[in-house]
Formats: structure tokens, sequence, C-alpha cells
């Protein structure tokens, strides 16, 4: 077979052996997002059951906590909220985002989070290569638009998005007084997403950077390759 068009020695064929899971000697590093800094907020509350059930499963739980957070380009990335973001992103091998849907889309104070993800650190994409679960909390009807919507941002930030989610509708009367989620389908489902989430983590942990190590960028020095991904003036 002819390949003209590939330099060959920049593309190894994968083997078996190169993608097995590592065993790491800490617990998978899950980070969790959520949109809204209402004082009874159930992207908050959601959020907080399915860190229960990633620490049942053995997982270390970080959640940001997004009041005080200013808007993208509002401030400059020494901000301390946004630094607390930007170091909770460097701890975590895997996330999840949650958030309300408003006016049939993902939640602006989800998106700001989001969006102070930095691009690139170099060469590097700050996101690439982490699991990441969905889920959404709907003040009437089940709907998916959120989902829709945050699927499609981690597919761009080359996470590994699990196929599972999680849509809660009439989320205001699925926790009772304490701001536990009550027994239900919905509870069932988030079990389901972050069993998934828990699974795919060990399964790519410790693996991002020879899974995402791709033959284009191979090709690109490192000096353009940075050029190419911190564009400052998009």
């Amino acid at each position: 077979m002819s390949l003209p068009n590939i330099d060959l020695d920049l593309l190894p064929t994968p083997n078996f052996g190169q993608v097995q899971a590592k065993e790491l000697a800490h617990p998978p590093r899950i980070l969790l997002l959520y949109g809204s800094n209402r004082e009874r907020s159930y992207s908050r509350l959601a959020v907080l059951e399915a860190g229960r059930i990633l620490e049942h499963f053995g997982a270390e739980v970080k959640i940001f906590h997004p009041k005080g957070l200013p808007l993208p380009e509002d401030a400059e990335t020494s901000h301390a909220k946004v630094q607390e973001l930007h170091t909770l992103l460097a701890w975590a091998e895997g996330m999840v985002w949650c958030s309300p849907e408003r006016h049939g889309s993902m939640s602006s104070i989800l998106k700001a989070q989001i969006d102070w993800i930095p691009l690139a650190a170099g060469a590097i994409r700050a996101t690439q290569g982490k699991t990441l679960a969905l889920m959404q909390v709907c003040g009437g009807s089940q709907s998916f638009n959120a989902l829709n919507q945050m699927r499609v941002l981690g597919r761009w930030m080359r996470m590994i998005t699990i196929p599972n989610q999680s849509s809660i509708a009439k989320a205001f009367m699925e926790f009772d007084e304490e701001g536990r989620m009550k027994a239900s389908s919905y509870y069932d489902r988030i079990v389901d997403v972050m069993e998934e989430l828990y699974k795919f983590t060990l399964l790519t942990r410790g693996q991002a950077g020879y899974l995402t190590h791709r033959y284009s960028e191979r090709k690109e020095s490192a000096a353009e390759l940075s050029k190419r991904v911190n564009q400052k003036f998009i």
C-alpha cells in the first residue's frame, strides 16, 4: 500500500499494550462545576449528590463555586477566582458540568466558567484527554437543550465526553428541605452517569498524552503549534 502524503516516520501503529489503563497511586480526581449562584441552586444540589456518589466509588472530589468569578475578559487571569479555577482544572482528571436551562440554553454562569478555561498553555490544551459527564436541571418538563450545548463544547475542547447524561425535570420537586435528592428515576440516572464517568476515568487517566498525540500536530514544531492555538485576537 502506498501512502505518499503521509510521513510514516511520524505515524507509528498503535498497539494493544499502549492503550492499557494505568494504575496510578492516587484516586481519580474529579472537578464539578455548576451553573447558578442562587441561594437554593438546584444545579449545585445536583452536583453535591453527584459528588457523594463519586466519593462512594473512591474518587477525590472538588467543587468550584462560581460566585465572585468575573465575566470573561472583564478581569485579568491573575484574579483570585480565575486562578482557583485554573488550579482545579490542572488538578482534575475528569469533570462534571451541571447547568440549569435558561431561555432554552445553558446558563451564562456555567458558560463563563468554561470560557475562563484557557484554550491552551503553550501547545497543550488544558482540557484534552480529561473525561466529562453532563447534567442539567429543568424548571419545568424534561429538556436536553443545555446538555446538547455542553456536549458540543466538551467535544470541541477535546474531552472524553461520556455517552450517558442526566436531565432532571421539575428539579424543585426532586430535593427535600435539607437539599438532599429524593429517590427517583432521576436520581438513579445520576448514579448511572457517575458510575460511567468513574469507569471511563479509570480507563483513560494517565493516558491523555498518548490518546491525544496526533499525527498532524507531530508534523508541526512546538513553536508553530503554540502560535496557532494561542490566538489572542479571537
